[in-house]
């Protein structure tokens, strides 16, 4: 499947005569815009997923639905309803953008169905806001940006100019970030969501000298930023430290520009476990690229879903039971290991990560020098479950 085909329309539906039991799964994603790169990490993550338990989540007859939200909250809610209401949807994974992820989240729990992120990880879901039909195979939005604030304290730079997208992940962000950094930020700078020229922010990084520039500009944005950076000359002046800017969705766009930048994530291609090494290997196979965190966290919820529906002996209408299964789910993570907090948001061992080339030459992101161990995030105090 690619990004040319009709995404919103396109039903996928494993083969069989009508089963007793059916498991129906609404994924949305961004297909549309800046952001379409990272639905498609994002869907074909999913796919491979669905196709290393030969289709059939929790050995059911599986029937898929995929949507695209555009980046749109009002178009995610209108989706995200007829998945609800048309299709009967047992589970809503996806969710590349918070600002979506918040536009379907209240709906989405209170029909009875599970949401499932993939990816975004606003804090208010993550705190008093969590629900038991609430869980994520990703991170809690915060957290990597902790990772560089620790990164660019433990650096010594004093003086930071920080640069995020104005919505709710982008304000997570630079609070993560602020978590860890203790020097002083000589601005603070929203854009809108979806920008591209960043010729008025790039001016004012040249006017405020600061010793490093943090950035978290995910999709399209971060390529465009990190080429206008470059361009700019600024790339050997001021070091610019980032979280989903540079990853393996924007790195083959990027060439030079990506040189000598850091981020951090709790996923690289080169982990070294048996899980990892078959998702990247036959993910690169069946669509010729290498996979991002994006199809990880999403290859991830795919065998959250079987696990626990398996364990539950497929009995999808006992809401409780499957709550508690998916609490507990066993499954091989390509992360390593796995693990959820009290939030339903996985803890995670968070690295360094920089571009690098794998075992094949192939340029990729690799793991660098551990940062966090372990690492709940900090909202799950406030979360009133207990389990």
């Amino acid at each position: 499947m690619r990004l040319g085909i009709a995404i919103a329309a396109a039903m996928v539906l494993w083969a069989g005569s009508a089963p007793a039991q059916e498991l129906r799964v609404g994924f949305m994603a961004t297909f549309t815009g800046p952001g379409a790169n990272l639905g498609q990490h994002l869907r074909d993550g999913f796919l491979l997923g669905l196709d290393h338990v030969g289709g059939r989540l929790g050995g059911l007859e599986t029937k898929l639905t995929i949507v695209d939200d555009q980046l749109k909250p009002d178009v995610a809610r209108q989706e995200v309803d007829k998945l609800l209401e048309k299709e009967k949807v047992h589970f809503v994974v996806g969710i590349v953008f918070s600002n979506v992820l918040m536009a379907i989240y209240k709906p989405t729990i209170e029909s009875g169905a599970f949401l499932i992120s993939a990816n975004a990880g606003p804090s208010p879901v993550a705190g008093a806001q969590c629900s038991e039909r609430f869980f994520s195979t990703s991170w809690q939005n915060d957290q990597t940006h902790s990772a560089l604030g620790k990164y660019a304290q433990d650096k010594g730079y004093r003086r930071v100019f920080l640069l995020a997208p104005n919505y709710q992940a982008g304000k997570d962000g630079l609070n993560g970030f602020k978590r860890y950094y203790r020097g002083t930020i000589v601005d603070e700078v929203y854009t809108q969501l979806g920008a591209v020229d960043f010729s008025a922010e790039i001016a004012k990084i040249q006017a405020a000298k600061p010793e490093a520039v943090y950035a978290f500009m995910p999709g399209g944005p971060g390529i465009a930023l990190l080429k206008q950076y470059a361009q700019a000359g600024l790339t050997k002046q001021i070091p610019l430290l980032s979280a989903f800017t540079i990853d393996d969705t924007s790195l083959p766009a990027l060439g030079d520009a990506a040189d000598g930048l850091v981020s951090a994530s709790q996923w690289a291609a080169d982990f070294d476990n048996p899980a990892n090494a078959r998702f990247v290997a036959d993910f690169r196979k069946k669509y010729g690229y290498v996979p991002s965190y994006f199809a990880a966290q999403a290859y991830d919820a795919a065998q959250l879903i079987d696990a626990a529906v398996r364990s539950t002996g497929g009995r999808l209408d006992d809401k409780t039971a499957l709550r508690d299964a998916l609490r507990n789910a066993r499954f091989a993570s390509v992360k390593g290991k796995w693990r959820l907090n009290t939030n339903h948001i996985p803890i995670n061992d968070f690295y360094y990560v920089s571009p690098g080339k794998l075992a094949d030459g192939t340029p990729a992101m690799v793991k660098g020098d551990l940062v966090f161990a372990d690492y709940g995030d900090e909202y799950a105090k406030d979360c009133p479950m207990k389990w």
